[in-house]
C-alpha cells in the first residue's frame, strides 16, 4: 500500500511540475511575442541611428567594418556612406536591404565608397524595380556610373534566362549636388557643406573636379550631423549648429604615423609622400581636440566618435579619444562600434 501510495503522490507531481512548467512556457513566449510587437511598433517611429562600420581606411582590419551609417526615420531607411562591408551589416542587423530608396556619400574616397558596389548588387538581386537614388559631391555621378559597367554585364545575365526584366541603368541613379539643401521627402531634410577633407595643391588634376561633404539630417525628433573626413572646418561648425548627435571622425596623427611604422607601410613611401601624408593627416582629419572644440561651437548635445583608426590592440575601446574631446567638450561624448544603436 505504501508504494502506490508513493506512486501516485509522484504522478500528481509530476502533473502539477508539468503544469507549471506549461505555463512558463506559455509565459515566456506571451513576452517575446510582446517585445517584437513593441519593437516593430517602434520601428516605424522616432528616428534610429545605427553605425554599420566604424573604421577609418584604406586598409582593412579583423572586427570592424569600414564607413558606413543607417538613419532610419519612421521606417524609412537612409544610408550615409557604404564603405566595406556594409552589406554585411546591414544583413546582420535584419534591415530589408530591398527597402533601401537613397543613400548619401561624404566623397569617394573607397572606405566609404568600396562597398557601394555590392549594396547595389544585392538591391538588383530582389529584382528591386523602383529606384535607388545616390546622392554625393562631384564625383558620385562618375563612380556609380562606372559601378553600373560590371553590374550590366549581371543585368543581362539575368534577363537572358528570365530572372530580371529591369536593366539595372534604369534602377540606380548617381547624382552630383551641391550644396546647402539637397534632398527632403515626408521624414528628413538633408543640407550639405564641404568640408576641408580635399585640398589639394593648385594645378594638379584632382583640383575642382572632386568635392567633400558633411550631412545634417533634420527629422521631426532629431537632427543628426555627419562630418564626413574633414579638418577643422567652419562651414561644418555651422552645419552642425545645435544638433542633437554630431557623429564625427576622429584621427591621432603621431599614432597613425606609429601604425604605418609598424605594418611596413611608412618605410615603403619615398620621403615626399611621408611629407604628403602627414599633411593629409593632419590638415584634412580632426584631433580630439579640435572634434571638442568644434561641438562646444556648434552647442551639440552628443558628439559619437567613428572613423577610428587602426591600433595594435584590435580590442581598443578609444576611451583616449572621448576624454580628450571632453578636455574642450561638456556634452555626452560616445565611442562607436559596429552596429550600434543611438
Amino acid at each position: 500500500m505504501s508504494s502506490c501510495r508513493t506512486q501516485r503522490n509522484m504522478q500528481k507531481l509530476s502533473s502539477v511540475l508539468f503544469v507549471i512548467l506549461i505555463s512558463i512556457i506559455i509565459t515566456t513566449f506571451a513576452c517575446e511575442s510582446t517585445a517584437q510587437s513593441s519593437e516593430a511598433s517602434l520601428a516605424k517611429n522616432g528616428t534610429r541611428l545605427l553605425t554599420l562600420g566604424t573604421r577609418g581606411g584604406p586598409l582593412p582590419t579583423v572586427g570592424r567594418a569600414q564607413s558606413s551609417n543607417l538613419l532610419i526615420v519612421n521606417g524609412a531607411l537612409y544610408i550615409v556612406d557604404a564603405g566595406p562591408g556594409v552589406t554585411r551589416r546591414l544583413t546582420r542587423a535584419g534591415i530589408i536591404i530591398r527597402d533601401i530608396d537613397n543613400i548619401f556619400i561624404t566623397h569617394v574616397h573607397p572606405d566609404h565608397t568600396g562597398g557601394l558596389g555590392e549594396l547595389l548588387t544585392v538591391e538588383y538581386n530582389f529584382n528591386r524595380a523602383k529606384p535607388v537614388n545616390i546622392y554625393g559631391p562631384l564625383g558620385t555621378e562618375t563612380l556609380v556610373k562606372a559601378l553600373m559597367q560590371p553590374l550590366s554585364v549581371y543585368s543581362d545575365l539575368l534577363i537572358s534566362d528570365g530572372r530580371q526584366t529591369m536593366a539595372v541603368g534604369k534602377v540606380f541613379f548617381g547624382h552630383d549636388t551641391g550644396t546647402g539643401s539637397i534632398y527632403h521627402d515626408a521624414n528628413v531634410r538633408v543640407t550639405a557643406a564641404e568640408n576641408t577633407h580635399f585640398n589639394f595643391p593648385p594645378g594638379t588634376p584632382a583640383n575642382g573636379k572632386y568635392k567633400s561633404y558633411a550631412y545634417r539630417f533634420e527629422a521631426p525628433d532629431r537632427v543628426v550631423v555627419f562630418t564626413g573626413d574633414t579638418g577643422p572646418s567652419a562651414a561644418v561648425t555651422k552645419l552642425a549648429k545645435g544638433a542633437d548627435i554630431l557623429v564625427s571622425e576622429v584621427n591621432s596623427v603621431e599614432e597613425w604615423k606609429e601604425r604605418q611604422i609598424k605594418i611596413g607601410r611608412w618605410q615603403s613611401m619615398t620621403p615626399e609622400q611621408q611629407a604628403a601624408s602627414i599633411r593629409h593627416m593632419s590638415e584634412e582629419h580632426l584631433t580630439p581636440d579640435e572634434v571638442g572644440k568644434m561641438a562646444a561651437c556648434a552647442g551639440v548635445k552628443t558628439v559619437l566618435l567613428t572613423h577610428l583608426p587602426a591600433t595594435a590592440d584590435s580590442k581598443d575601446d578609444y576611451k583616449r579619444f572621448a576624454e580628450q574631446v571632453k578636455k574642450h567638450f561638456s556634452g555626452q561624448v560616445l565611442v562607436a562600434k559596429d552596429l550600434m544603436e543611438f
